[in-house]
This record gives structure tokens, sequence and C-alpha cells, in this order.
């Protein structure tokens, strides 16, 4: 009953998807941060920033979800 584990809870792939996940966060962030108008109520304020900060945590919960593959 010798199974090997992994000592690492997840895979390099799940690693790199959190990355990309935790960049798009980021970015979306500071792309709502470039807003010019008042309190934020531009474009990039309330559409494109929470847009893309929204994927990222969307990317993130697919990251920590998915399977690392047998390989």
């Amino acid at each position: 009953m010798s199974t090997t584990k992994n000592p690492l809870p997840f895979s390099s792939a799940n690693y790199r998807w959190m990355l990309i996940g935790l960049a798009l966060i980021l970015g979306g962030f500071f792309i709502m941060n470039l807003d010019t108008e008042e309190f934020g109520f531009g474009l990039l304020g309330l559409t494109i920033g929470p847009l893309i900060a929204i994927s990222g945590f969307i990317v993130e919960f697919w990251a920590i979800l998915r399977k690392p593959s047998d390989k």
C-alpha cells in the first residue's frame, strides 16, 4: 500500500492558471483606477474593469477546482 502522493496540492498548470487569474484581478482593479469620471462612474469604472476582475475570480475558482492531470 505504498501510494506516492504529490507533495504539492496542485500541479504546475493549476499554479499557472492561478497566476493568470491573479493578473486579471489586478488588471481589472487597475483599469477601474484609471477612470477619470467622478467617483468612478465612467465606462472603465463601471463596466470594463469589473468584468475583467470578475473574469479573474472565475479563472481562480476554476484553477483551484481543476483536477491535476496524471502525467
